[in-house]
């Protein structure tokens, strides 16, 4: 018995559009068609072979990467064909109008062999990368010499770009964003690459160029954390702004109604006080330039009644008005930089506040470099405490040497001697992923700094500044492009002893805004409990949170209350007067509640004394 071929389902974007005898065959006719120009570029294929498949895709939004075509063992892209790029005779697009570049998708790709240079071409090529660099994103092509970090590092080092303080947009005093962060002196790295160089990434700089030594200072700079030189950050080392945008608009209501701008008289309903309206102009709105600090008003604002209007004892409809007023959010200050005013087509009047604050790094910051190397300021030193070395060079930032090698973030080092080197000869260099070797490197910055009396390796004599003693060690110095995140202590900072409650839990509210305070959650309650820290668990989760006092009924168990005209407490279950008062949580007496909702009826028993 002769067994049939199974035949290949062929799908275009999805959809089964019919069958065909050998899918290998029909992926590459479609292939070569498109090469020819005959069917669209646009379009990609692949033939799946584990399930005898052939995918025909061709709608939108697909992320495609271009690549070389290979055949017969050779690249498409001939030298002479180079030379007329160079030359500007022909462009991009005429290559891959002609088949000798093609776009492939996710897909497609999983049916090519792609060498990564000429010299890997073999009689299994299909296609050869345009640039090694080009399997990295734009973010990643941004970092120097990412080849020689782990690869766990890249996405961490994308995520660090984001981040980075800098001149994010040249209007910045035009723009009028929720929050904006911008840093005073940005610089531009000293070691960059291909893509920094043509994106002309310079007009938004987003870091500083430091010298940095590894070297740990009295066990400050323990794990991660970095040590500062206070005289650097006095020079404005990292000093950045940060913006923050509050908005309002006079909203529009049935029964035309309509809220209004302007300073609320005391007779409204939820009047801060005067104070809080103080810095207010007539119109209802602050001024530019004037310091502002929680709790004042940034725009008054009037609002209609939530409810219907009650009626007075003369049978007239009084209009009540309720504040509705912006005001700075707890833990916040600033000065105020500019302030707008704009309608919306229907004629609704917004007004925009825009807070600008200085943040000069403190204790608690976080810096980052390219390559994924965080830390937190755990010390800013001063000037003369600071390590120095024979020239009297003092470094910007002590960064630990043991975070180093467990990383495997050698990029970093490499960096440093680049940006050593740099310095010394006044000069960029590159570090184009995949672009040098890293022994040619070594030795190329090697020899520079020799040049210039220092050690080949970038080991140099450093001496304490507290002592005056030379270090047993050379201290490994270099300078590395060093980005200031968003993330300051001075916008996480929240501190509360009493403060407002939830009305269902009766617990501390959550979240800065809102006064609320730190969350003290199961994992935290284990490291107590392990402990055996009884009453400080007790007061953390108890005293300081949502203590009830209620009566408890000794015969049956319920919950009582207690009766003021009597001057006694009463159990609504018997009706008994025999109750006593306990200390629980406030959560648990909701729990008792519900449990009553589903017709089951908890009892509370005591211990007999």
């Amino acid at each position: 018995m002769i067994m049939e071929k199974p035949k290949w389902y062929v799908y275009l974007d999805g959809r089964f559009i019919g069958n065909v005898k050998s899918g290998r065959k029909f992926a590459e006719e479609v292939r070569k068609n498109r090469r020819l120009g005959i069917i669209s570029g646009e379009v990609n294929v692949a033939c799946i072979k584990r399930i005898n498949e052939v995918h025909i895709n061709a709608d939108r939004g697909r992320a495609r990467k271009p690549y070389i075509v290979v055949e017969n063992g050779a690249s498409r892209l001939t030298p002479e064909l180079v030379e007329r790029i160079k030359s500007k005779e022909i462009d991009f697009n005429y290559l891959v109008r002609r088949g000798i570049i093609e776009y492939l998708d996710a897909e497609e790709e999983e049916n090519t062999v792609v060498a990564l240079s000429d010299k890997e071409i073999d009689a299994h090529t299909t296609h050869l990368e345009i640039d090694k660099a080009s399997m990295l994103g734009l973010t990643m092509n941004l970092i120097v010499f990412p080849e020689y970090n782990s690869i766990g590092r890249h996405p961490i080092s994308s995520n660090f770009a984001k981040q980075s303080q800098g001149l994010y947009a040249i209007n910045f005093n035009r723009r009028y964003d929720p929050r904006a962060f911008l840093l005073y002196y940005p610089q531009e790295p000293i070691v960059n690459s291909l893509a920094y160089r043509t994106l002309k990434m310079n007009r938004h700089p987003h870091g500083q160029n430091l010298v940095v030594a590894l070297a740990t200072y009295y066990g400050y700079n323990m794990k991660d954390a970095v040590v500062l030189n206070k005289g650097a950050v006095d020079r404005g080392l990292a000093r950045s702004v940060a913006y923050k945008t509050y908005s309002d608009e006079e909203r529009r209501y049935p029964g035309s109604q309509q809220d209004y701008f302007k300073v609320p008289p005391a007779t409204t309903e939820g009047f801060l006080g005067e104070h809080a309206y103080s810095k207010l102009s007539d119109d209802g709105i602050i001024e530019s330039e004037t310091s502002i600090k929680e709790g004042e008003a940034l725009i008054g604002k009037v609002s209609p009644p939530r409810f219907l209007e009650e009626q007075t004892s003369f049978g007239v409809g009084e209009e009540k008005r309720r504040d509705n007023s912006v005001t700075l959010k707890a833990g916040e200050e600033g000065t105020i930089d500019s302030v707008m005013m704009c309608e919306t087509t229907s004629a609704t009047r917004i007004a925009k506040v825009r807070i600008r604050s200085n943040k000069i790094p403190e204790i608690g910051d976080k810096f980052a470099s390219r390559h994924g190397q965080k830390g937190v300021v755990a010390l800013i030193v001063d000037q003369n405490d600071m390590p120095f070395t024979k020239e009297g060079i003092v470094p910007d930032l002590l960064l630990n040497p043991h975070g180093l090698p467990s990383r495997m973030t050698f990029g970093h080092m490499l960096e440093m001697l680049g940006g050593k080197c740099g310095a010394l000869k006044g000069k960029h260099y590159d570090g184009t992923p995949f672009a040098t070797e890293g022994k040619a490197l070594v030795d190329e910055y090697g020899s520079i700094l020799e040049e210039h009396g220092f050690e080949k390796f970038g080991d140099e004599v450093l001496y304490d500044g507290r002592t005056g003693k030379r270090f047993t060690a050379r201290i490994f110095t270099g300078v590395v492009y060093y980005n200031r995140l968003m993330h300051m202590v001075s916008l996480k900072l929240q501190v509360r002893s009493r403060g407002p409650v939830q009305i269902l839990t009766h617990q501390p509210t959550e979240g800065k805004p809102r006064m609320g305070g730190l969350k003290f959650g199961e994992m935290e309650r284990d490291a107590l409990v392990a402990h055996g820290a009884s009453l400080l668990l007790k007061e953390r989760m108890l005293d300081q949170s949502d203590k009830a006092e209620i009566w408890i009924c000794k015969h049956c168990g319920d919950v009582g209350y207690y009766d003021y005209i009597k001057n006694m407490p009463v159990c609504p279950n018997d009706g008994s007067n025999d109750l006593e008062m306990v200390e629980i949580s406030y959560a648990f007496k909701l729990l008792f509640d519900e449990i009553k909702s589903l017709h089951i009826l908890p009892r509370v028993r005591f211990k007999e004394e």
